[in-house]
């Protein structure tokens, strides 16, 4: 008669069997018992969050256009004052950043102007902004080394604009008069002073009296009396400027023959002034400002605004935020007339701050 007992394995067990329960597969194929164990201690569930949050994070850097790779985020662009170049240049330049940085988003600040630009930017308030070549190279506040340049923007045009009727004819003439500045911590007020200087006037020994106005309401000032003439340095035409011309009769003050000594005189306070060209004379051409009296061009001092960032801003930002003001150049052009001569030859000049590699990458990744 044939053995009822069932049969048993080699190590007397019965086939699907066994004395440890957790040893088996399950029966849906996973994983052996010791193996869920492991799954199911601590140090496996920390490791398996981290590779997942690994893994967005990558997702996080890896999605960009162009084989780019950057950060996803808001940043901060320090402007400048209502009614001036910079702040207009910024609004005009945050739409192309955000279409062709997906996931970035970017804030604009106003401010005084370039030297509190540069401060934001080296204390970390800001990832961008833009500031003259002058104040770039006068500008010794912690974290100074840090800061880099994205390209040369355009040229920014020293104006000084009195009442047609003024008896004002040169920079000497200021004697006695009530003078607007710019705003402190203001490119234009650095400008100014060193105007003033060369032409050896001083506000403190009661030359002149001078009063920190902005673009914002200097124009308003001096249509109404309230001051003589005002400081103004930027792209041409200057929206607060053309706003002016057009309700009162007013002219440029021919600044150009200072240019020599305002180079010497940046040498001597700066450094990084020392071995590059910051001031030359220029032309305000008789188009940017149609409606002064009389309507001529205007010789004057100009100066090189710089786009600037700090050296730990992610690298792949800085090159995606380069070919962006590179791509905007006609977009802009068209309602700030300055843009127009940004240009990607003349871009990689940015003395007297070292190119961030960000952009060294994009202009050697287009260079024919």
């Amino acid at each position: 008669m044939a053995d009822s007992r069932r049969w048993r394995g080699p190590l007397g067990r019965a086939p699907g069997r066994t004395r440890d329960p957790d040893a088996r597969q399950d029966a849906s194929g996973g994983l052996p018992g010791t193996l869920r164990r492991a799954a199911r201690s601590r140090a496996v569930r920390v490791a398996t969050a981290l590779v997942v949050l690994g893994a967005a994070g990558f997702g996080w850097w890896l999605e960009a256009p162009g084989g780019v790779s950057y950060p996803r985020g808001g940043y901060g662009l320090a402007t400048g004052s209502n009614g001036g170049v910079y702040q207009r240049y910024g609004a005009l330049l945050r739409p192309t950043v955000e279409r062709d940085l997906p996931g970035v988003t970017l804030r604009l600040d106003p401010t005084a102007g370039g030297p509190d630009n540069l401060s934001r930017i080296s204390e970390g308030k800001d990832a961008f902004g833009i500031a003259t070549a002058d104040a770039v190279a006068h500008f010794h506040g912690p974290g100074a080394t840090r800061l880099r340049s994205l390209g040369r923007l355009y040229d920014d045009y020293v104006q000084l604009i009195v009442p047609s009727d003024s008896s004002i004819t040169s920079v000497a003439d200021l004697r006695g008069k009530r003078v607007g500045i710019g705003q402190q911590a203001s490119g234009v007020a650095l400008i100014a002073e060193r105007v003033l200087q060369v032409a050896h006037l001083s506000a403190a020994e009661g030359d002149l009296t001078t009063l920190p106005l902005g673009i914002d309401v200097a124009p308003k000032q001096l249509a109404e009396g309230k001051i003589d003439a005002f400081f103004w340095s930027g792209g041409l035409p200057t929206g607060g400027v053309s706003a002016l011309t057009a309700e009162s009769h007013v002219r440029l003050v021919q600044l150009g023959g200072l240019a020599t000594q305002m180079d010497a005189l940046a040498a001597k306070e700066d450094k990084g002034a020392q071995n590059t060209q910051i001031y030359r004379t220029s032309t305000v051409p008789a188009s940017a400002y149609p409606d002064t009296v009389p309507d001529t061009a205007v010789s004057t001092l100009a100066v090189a605004n710089l786009m600037v960032t700090r050296d730990d801003v992610p690298t792949g930002l800085v090159e995606r935020v380069t070919a962006a003001i590179i791509d905007s150049r006609d977009t802009i052009g068209q309602k700030v007339h300055s843009a127009q001569l940004v240009d990607i030859r003349s871009a990689i000049y940015t003395d007297p701050l070292p190119l961030a590699e960000g952009a060294r990458r994009y202009y050697r990744s287009v260079k024919p």
